[in-house]
């Protein structure tokens, strides 16, 4: 039984049809997997290599030491503190004001969240628009919630774009929302400012959500006047619900932490979904939350520095296997999503190959939506080490092109 195929056949009758009828994530399968090769070059995980940022750690040391109530529960949307740090944020980036006990819920990151969001707003065979590849647990997790995931076929012809004439023809009557990634897991793509205004003119139209899952926004390298927050429309904040998350650009990944900023009414039904769903964001991590907003985060130049250093080798190691593999260079987020070009059967069996075989381990493309079928994805958030380990293993394995 493959991982990317649900279980229907598995007849225990302890387990729901909805649970036998997901899969497990692409990347978590290869990245289990990988664990059991000895000496496996992974690049499969968008985990980064960096430790989290010592200002943090020193500031949540000092806090398990001085603070009796870090170890308890917190109220269900967040810490007042973190929830006024990040109301101060969002103006910030966006320059929009809201409200932090209105409009900010603080989540265990943004899987969680997008799962209470999904949670709210989704009925049975109910619609979410999803850009094909996406980020592949959106898709299990729409699936979860009984709706219905709808692909909109990114353009890779023309370097992984929007396809804006043919949005219209994807919306119906059943349409609840639309998912944004930009800079996009897993092709590196920013989403141009006209085609996400367009989007936004759809979602007023047609009254839908959009959900914009930003964990990359740090990253844009030589496209940062290119990249738009579309939270950052006045008119449409009763139609978004943003969440952003520290797990990347604060190297906190397994602290779990993120928030959401929402419209009032959508916060009053997503704090119940919260509430019974895990009680709170574990407080320690909301602890760490705010040393990472009230300190300098100087290290955000030294992350995008090292991925764009990362992100300019792995292009030069694919140039040495371009037999193999055929690419368009990302233009933010940390991941390539090369195209498959020597004969295989399918995405999944052609990393499995590679990993036993190779010791190498990518995700395949397939676990992104259909039209990722044919290509795998390679994160360039590990080591310069791990990169070139991989690609003398390609070469070794593919020979030279």
């Amino acid at each position: 039984m493959s991982a990317n195929t649900p279980d229907h056949t598995f007849t225990n009758h302890f387990v729901s049809d909805r649970a036998a009828g997901l899969w497990l994530s692409g990347i978590k399968e290869m990245a289990m997997l990988s664990a059991r090769i000895d000496g496996a070059a992974s690049l499969a995980w968008g985990v980064p290599s960096f430790a989290t940022p010592e200002y943090i750690s020193n500031g949540v040391i000092a806090q398990l030491k001085n603070d009796n109530d870090i170890g308890k529960y917190a109220l269900p949307d967040g810490l007042d503190e973190l929830k006024q740090l990040v109301a101060r944020k969002h103006k910030v980036d966006t320059g929009i004001s809201v409200d932090a006990d209105k409009h900010v819920m603080i989540s265990a990151g943004n899987m969680q969240g997008m799962h209470s969001l999904l949670r709210v707003i989704t009925n049975p065979d109910d619609e979410i628009i999803l850009t094909d590849p996406c980020f592949a647990s959106h898709i299990q997790q729409v699936n979860m919630c009984d709706g219905k995931p709808v692909y909109w076929p990114l353009d890779e012809g023309n370097s992984w774009s929007l396809d804006i004439d043919a949005l219209s023809g994807l919306i119906s009557g059943k349409t609840k929302a639309i998912i944004i990634n930009s800079p996009s897991n897993p092709t590196g793509k920013i989403f141009s400012r006209e085609n996400l205004l367009r989007i936004g003119e759809m979602a007023k139209a047609h009254d839908f959500m959009i959900l914009i899952d930003d964990p990359y926004s740090h990253f844009t390298y030589e496209h940062k006047d290119k990249f738009f927050n579309l939270a950052s429309v006045v008119d449409l904040f009763e139609n978004i619900a943003y969440l952003y998350s520290f797990s990347k650009a604060y190297a906190m990944s397994g602290w779990r932490l993120g928030y959401i900023i929402l419209p009032a009414w959508l916060k009053k039904q997503v704090i119940k979904i919260h509430d019974l769903n895990m009680v709170c964001t574990p407080r320690v991590s909301q602890s760490a939350g705010i040393t990472a907003l009230s300190g300098d985060a100087h290290h955000l130049a030294e992350y995008e520095a090292a991925f764009r250093n990362r992100r300019e080798l792995i292009c030069q190691r694919l140039d040495t296997v371009s037999h193999v593999f055929e690419y368009i260079k990302p233009e933010g987020a940390y991941y390539v999503f090369p195209r498959i070009l020597v004969p295989h059967n399918n995405a999944r069996d052609f990393c499995l190959e590679l990993l036993h075989k190779a010791k190498v381990t990518l995700t395949p493309g397939s676990a992104f939506g259909p039209s990722g079928e044919a290509h795998v994805r390679m994160a360039y958030c590990v080591s310069e080490d791990t990169i070139n380990l991989a690609f003398d293993r390609l070469e070794a394995y593919f020979g030279r092109g």
